[in-house]
């Protein structure tokens, strides 16, 4: 039904059973994946040692994040090996008979599209959860008209990482991260190699802003200003305030009053403001790297120890600045 990459148990794959009775132990194959149940969940998240038909269940132990819709086969581990790799090679097969284009962001797009030139825009997904993978997948591609021609080169879950952005490099394509984030060596890696990323949090904006560049309309009017990066190290639970994170500022600078998103496993959980920052016990209006200060977040309580913090700006520019 649904799979995702989860912080500390790995891949995670919710199935729902058909037929026969699923067990602690047994050897699966589920598309290219192949796995053994290593522990399943049940939908209340206490652990099950059986399911039966018609009994949904969180499993663990798979050894990479299965497409949604794969057929979930329980088999014995020397056919399931010998399945898995064959179709593994078939994949490689299919990716590398991809070609790549001259490299291009959405503004040279924009540009080139107005001097009457048709191109092919190739594209790396990254999302949170397959079945997103899967919604954009099928949507950007839907979008190919006689002008240009959207060709998905790669889709996963899971945060853009270093080698997402070395692929993009290779293929000359752009990114669209949906819902994650890029690691900080990742967003550093795509500056030096002029990869374009794309992050969203709704899929319909990844679709018109797709669509404008397609059409000649891109016209960028809201600019986001990168401020820096907060890791949480312990979280109090202050009465009428509510939870504060106590922070060690990693990169950049954390402004009072600036926006605000929590990142768990470079997945964005929640965004809004920046509601209280304190050094000490005393109020502060920004905090440079490499101090360590208090942060609260506009109604939010759920900041957890691991989360990181990335406090940015939204700038709005006029169409002519935009432009340039």
């Amino acid at each position: 039904l649904e799979s995702r990459m989860d912080r500390g148990r790995g891949p995670v794959a919710t199935v729902l059973v058909q037929n026969g009775t699923l067990n602690a132990g047994d050897t699966f194959i589920c598309g290219a994946v192949f796995g053994k149940v290593r522990a399943m969940f049940d939908d209340r998240g206490q652990p099950a040692k059986e399911a039966i038909p018609a009994t949904p269940v969180e499993v663990l132990g798979l050894q990479g994040v299965p497409d949604a819709g794969d057929q979930f086969q329980v088999v014995d581990e020397a056919r399931a090996r010998h399945i898995v790799e064959y179709r593994q090679s078939k994949l490689r097969e299919a990716a590398l008979a991809k070609s790549a284009t001259a490299r291009i962001t959405l503004d040279q797009l924009h540009e080139q599209l107005k001097a009457g030139e048709v191109k092919e825009l190739p594209i790396v997904i990254k999302a949170d959860v397959q079945g997103s993978v899967e919604v954009l997948s099928e949507t950007l591609t839907k979008l190919s008209n006689e002008q240009v021609k959207l060709k998905i080169i790669h889709a996963s879950v899971g945060a853009v990482t270093e080698t997402d952005v070395l692929l993009a490099s290779a293929s000359n394509a752009i990114i669209i991260g949906f819902n994650v984030r890029p690691d900080r060596k990742a967003s550093d890696l795509a500056q030096r190699e002029n990869v374009d990323v794309r992050l969203h949090t709704i899929i319909y904006e990844v679709q018109d802003e797709l669509k404008k560049a397609m059409t000649g309309l891109l016209e960028p009017v809201i600019k986001e200003n990168y401020l820096g990066r907060a890791d949480v190290r312990d979280t109090f639970r202050i009465k009428g305030v509510g939870t504060v994170a106590g922070c060690y500022i990693q990169d950049g600078i954390v402004k009072r009053d600036a926006d605000v998103r929590v990142l768990r496993d470079n997945v964005v959980i929640y965004q809004g403001k920046i509601s209280s920052l304190k050094r000490f016990k005393e109020d502060a209006t920004e905090v440079r790297s490499g101090f360590e200060c208090g942060i609260g977040v506009s109604n939010f309580n759920d900041v957890k120890v691991g989360d990181v913090l990335e406090c940015f700006t939204i700038q709005k520019l006029a169409v002519a600045e935009a432009a340039v």
